[in-house]
This record gives C-alpha cells, structure tokens and sequence, in this order.
C-alpha cells in the first residue's frame, strides 16, 4: 500500500488486516467547519486502487461536490438546521477483493471477501415509497436490505450491525420498534444473532421517515466466529423491547473487531440515568462503553471509529472537556448534532474497536 496513502494525516486512519496481506481500512476526519470539506473531499479523490464504501457525511447543510465514486453515501443532517459541516467516516477495500453493490440502479454499498469470510457493507437504504405511513417505511427499508443482500448471496441472518436515522425520531420510535420486531419474528432474527446497532434521530435529504445503513458477515469456515457480548454495565435492550445487542464481536484468525452499540446514558434496569445532567450522562456513557472494551481485552486507543451524538450542539464543548479529562483526544470521533431515541437521554456514543492477531 502506497506510504502517503497510510500517512495522509488528514484522517485518522485505521485497519484490520484480512487475508492475502489485504486490509480494511476505516478512516475519520472531524470538522469545524464547511471550509474543511473541500479538503476532506480532494484527500479521498486522490486514493487510487480503492473501492471506498460510505462517505457518512455529517452536516446540517449543502456540501461541495464530492466527485469520487463511492457506494452507499450518507448525508447525515442531525435535527437542527444550520449545524454546520462536521466530518466524514468511511471505509476502504482493496479494487481486487471487492465490487460494488447496486440496487434499483443506485449504488448502496460494497461487498468483499478474503479467504474466510464474505464482507457487505450497505449504505443509504431508503424506503421505497417515502408517502407511506412511518411502519410501511420501515418495513420497506428492512426488506431493502434484505434484497440487496440477496443479490450478493447473503441473508439477514448475516448482519451483525445496523444504524437506523429516524426522522422525528421521538415522535414514533415505538412505531419503529413494533415493526423492527415484526420483521426479526418473521425472518427468526431473536432465534440467532441480534444486530448491534444504533437508532438515532436525523432528517435525510430525501424526506424519508427512516434511512439506514447495515453491515453484514457471511463465515466461509468456522474459523470465523461471530458473537453477542453483553455489556457489564447495562441489562440487554431486549429487557426494555428494544430489539439490539449491546455489542456483536467478530474473531476473524487475523483480527477481533468488536461493534458496540449506540450507547447512551441507561442505568441497569433500563431507566434513564442523571436526567438533565449532561456531563453525568456522558461520562456514564463512556463508562458503559469502557467495560464493553476492556470485557473483550482491548482500550480505547483500539478504537477503530466512533460517533458522538449530542441533542443540544452548543453543548459539544463539555464533550470536548471530558475527552480531555479522559485522555481521549485522539479519539477516531466525529461529534453530531442529533436527538437520542428518549427526550431525556442528551448523549450517545457508538464505536468500533479492533486489535490485530499474531498470525
């Protein structure tokens, strides 16, 4: 792999390493501002030999032109206008090992494969009609990603991981959660692997109620090992019907990637924690978060990507206060503006962290 390409320090460049001396490669870039897309967007034109899956663009208004080829982007607006430009995620595969996924003629995301396993990230799923009434889009969403799946030889039983952007998100995120345990009793989701994932509330530049974005792991052997991991700190979701796993980990014979859940300030029983108090809620959180790593043998600074989700943006400076206190300025985050599935929860964090293996 080119050196300028591992150095760009414009990101904050992670990987895992597949096989066939091949990578995954997860890159972050916060933002101040609208003036540092520009810059963002030439760095990623510039990488050749690369399928690049996503950008997830964060920011409450219009972007310049992204040119580079990319499968599965995602605007992500938050609930306040005005917000302002605040930073990019994305992912990275060799040309060789992956191909693009198109759907209904729109290329919603990536798939590929090493010797063990088969690889989807999907990006940018949206309901087929967005007139329907909120359940007929969610529903219509999951059996989106149910289809585009079909067409590379996977099945839901394959995902490990979903984010789900609700629009209004507080105003029917039952709706959402009757619908989504419709669909996993009818696809016999509870009876295998519950999905990671996050639910939080962001507007969308189509006008749809729901979009979404899903990772899927299809096992060659059972070299491949995917599992739920419980967190130390909270109860399962499912004990308050929300249908997600706290966290999934994925040991591969070259890497442990571990996916923990959009995680927000919940005490053990299920019930909002420190309502009204910010910084308790975050450091919760993050506490909550801690255990989950250090429950699967790693820290923070495995940390592959993380993103923080904060109701009221004004507040980011006591975020930025407590990573610092933390020691968590080298965080791979990027901080959003978005409302959290509960009007009292003000904070959530989701992440993905990952450790290489001797091999």
């Amino acid at each position: 792999m080119n050196k300028t390409f591992e150095t760009m320090e414009i990101f904050n460049a992670k990987k895992l390493p597949l096989s066939g001396g091949r990578q995954i490669y997860f890159f972050s870039a916060s933002a101040e501002g609208l003036e540092d897309a520009k810059a963002h967007f030439d760095a990623l034109n510039s990488i050749s030999k690369m399928r690049l899956v996503g950008p997830e663009l964060y920011a409450a208004c219009e972007l310049p032109l992204f040119q580079k080829k990319s499968s599965g982007e995602f605007l992500f607006l938050g609930t306040e206008v005005g917000g302002g430009y605040r930073g990019l995620q994305c992912c990275l595969v060799s040309e060789d090992i992956s191909k693009e996924i198109v759907f209904e003629g729109r290329r919603v995301g990536l798939c590929f494969e090493d010797d063990f396993a088969r690889y989807a990230l999907l990006g940018g799923i949206f309901p087929e009609d967005i007139r329907a009434c909120k359940e007929a889009q969610t529903s219509s969403v999951f059996e989106s990603i149910e289809a585009v799946l079909d067409g590379v030889g996977m099945d839901f039983s394959n995902i490990v991981r979903t984010w789900f952007y609700n629009d209004n998100i507080l105003d029917w995120y039952e709706i959402f959660n009757r619908a989504r345990d419709s669909f996993f009793e009818s696809r016999k989701v509870f009876s295998g692997l519950v999905p990671a994932s996050t639910g939080i509330g962001s507007r969308n530049a189509r006008g749809a109620a729901l979009a979404a974005r899903a990772f899927a792991v299809k096992p060659k052997s059972e070299l491949v090992k995917i599992c739920e991991v419980e967190s130390p700190l909270q109860c399962s979701a499912r004990d308050y019907r929300s249908s997600f796993s706290r966290a999934v980990e994925i040991t591969h014979p070259n890497f442990r990637h571990l996916i923990v859940s959009g995680t927000a300030g919940i005490e053990y029983g299920g019930k909002s924690a420190f309502v009204g108090d910010l910084d308790r809620q975050i450091n919760l959180s993050l506490d909550v978060a801690e255990a989950i790593l250090k429950s699967r043998g790693m820290d923070w600074d495995d940390t592959l990507r993380a993103v923080a989700y904060i109701k009221d943006f004004s507040c980011a400076g006591e975020f930025r206060k407590i990573q610092k206190k933390r020691g968590l300025e080298k965080l791979p985050c990027v901080a959003i503006q978005a409302d959290v599935c509960r009007d009292d929860l003000l904070f959530e964090i989701e992440l993905d962290a990952g450790i290489a293996l001797k091999v």
